[in-house]
């Protein structure tokens, strides 16, 4: 419930947040006065029908879009109040991204690619961190491969692990299974789930699929840009059942 949870254990918060794009009868309200929180330590799937403002509430909170009207806060910091310079710092610094294109750099190996926003920040990687997150995607033998030397779930798991290297406030991932094979997706999903269970990462995930939302700790439900329930310890049949009943 909003308000129980003291802001400074939250790791990315919004408050009546609304996405408006175009004007007139042209007019679509993506986001619809959204308030929403997401706890430290927590991995929370976002669900709902198509075009109930899954992606567009992921990329307000993550400062890749801004909202209309309404705040988001990273931290104790509220994006709309940044200068773009310090927006695009906020989030090379404190934001991990995982997307469903794996967006590899197809001239680096997969180290290199997993190093680059700390190489692009200047800051040397923590190694023993590095190590525990390499270990934990399982690309150990695999570093000194270009993407082209790895399969999907490889390279996705190398995305994952970028995302986390630079210990991030938060990681927002969206749809990042959409592109795997069950077993490839299934590996992601246990490397995410891990990643929290015992590193204590926060991560906000989109998904239209019942499988991944499983392995989160948490769901949150959308319809015509709100939020409208939500569901902890979630399982692909509770979630099925919630699902038959949105949209509808």
């Amino acid at each position: 419930m909003l308000g129980t949870i003291p802001t400074s254990e939250l790791a990315a918060r919004m408050r009546h947040g609304t996405k408006i794009y175009g004007e007139g009868d042209a007019e679509i309200r993506a986001l619809d006065g959204i308030s929403a929180d997401f706890e430290r330590g927590v991995f929370t799937a976002i669900m709902g029908p198509s075009g109930s403002g899954k992606s567009t509430l992921l990329h307000t909170l993550a400062g890749l879009d801004s909202l209309t009207d309404g705040s988001v806060y990273i931290g104790e910091t509220e994006l709309g109040t940044l200068k773009d310079r310090d927006l695009t710092i906020l989030r090379r610094e404190q934001v991990g991204f995982v997307f469903q294109a794996f967006n590899l750099i197809p001239t680096l190996n997969a180290e290199e690619n997993i190093l680059l926003p700390l190489s692009i920040a200047g800051n040397k990687p923590d190694r023993e961190w590095y190590e525990q997150v390499v270990e934990a995607v399982d690309l150990a033998d695999r570093l000194d491969h270009r993407p082209s030397e790895l399969s999907g779930g490889q390279q996705q798991r190398v995305a994952a692990a970028r995302a986390l290297v630079s210990k991030p406030e938060i990681v927002f991932a969206d749809e990042p299974s959409g592109n795997l094979d069950s077993a490839a997706s299934g590996e992601l999903l246990t490397f995410m789930q891990t990643a929290v269970r015992e590193f204590g990462q926060t991560i906000v995930m989109v998904t239209h699929d019942p499988i991944a939302a499983g392995y989160a700790d948490r769901i949150i439900f959308l319809d015509d840009g709100d939020v409208v329930d939500e569901m902890a310890d979630p399982t692909p049949e509770s979630i099925l059942d919630k699902m038959k009943h949105l949209g509808s």
